[in-house]
């Protein structure tokens, strides 16, 4: 497993749920990031995850942080995800899994005996500088949101 905690997070230029290119750099000196990797759009644990932060968007931004999803999904699954659950946040597409790779969350996955490679659902706390501060990896989804608000709370406060 990749530790990324207290190293400069592996930058990345994505297109989003738009078209638009999103990149860490965008952020940097500004706000801290939330970027959570996950499976599939409509799925439900991914959708329970992302409704979860939609709910708390709000919160993190008054903390000054943005969130953005990444999946290797395409524009139409993240225009329709988005539009089905009022998400207001965007989603970034990693269909060549680059950038899941870079942040070791590319894995061999097994199913119903069946073995695959696939995204292994985890968070990422980058702050304004650009290191990780805060990583979660195999991330189960219930409490997840709260967790990762609590842990941007006591970095906030801090002022890091």
């Amino acid at each position: 497993m990749t530790i990324l905690e207290g190293m400069i997070a592996p930058k990345f230029s994505l297109k989003n749920e738009q078209g638009e290119i999103v990149s860490l750099d965008d952020f940097a000196g500004k706000q801290y990031v939330i970027l959570y990797f996950y499976p599939k759009d409509s799925t439900p644990g991914c959708t329970t995850e992302a409704c979860d932060f939609r709910d708390a968007h709000e919160k993190f931004s008054e903390l000054n942080a943005v969130i953005l999803g990444i999946s290797p999904d395409d524009e139409k699954a993240h225009t329709k995800f988005i539009a089905k659950h009022g998400l207001p946040f965007s989603l970034l597409i990693d269909d060549t899994h680059e950038v899941s790779e870079a942040y070791g969350v590319w894995k061999l996955k097994k199913m119903f005996g069946n073995e695959y490679m696939g995204v292994e659902r985890s968070t990422f706390l980058i702050d304004p500088t650009g290191t990780v501060v805060k990583e979660w990896r195999k991330v189960k989804v219930n409490g997840h949101v709260d967790e990762a608000l609590e842990t941007l709370k006591k970095f906030a406060s801090k002022g890091e």
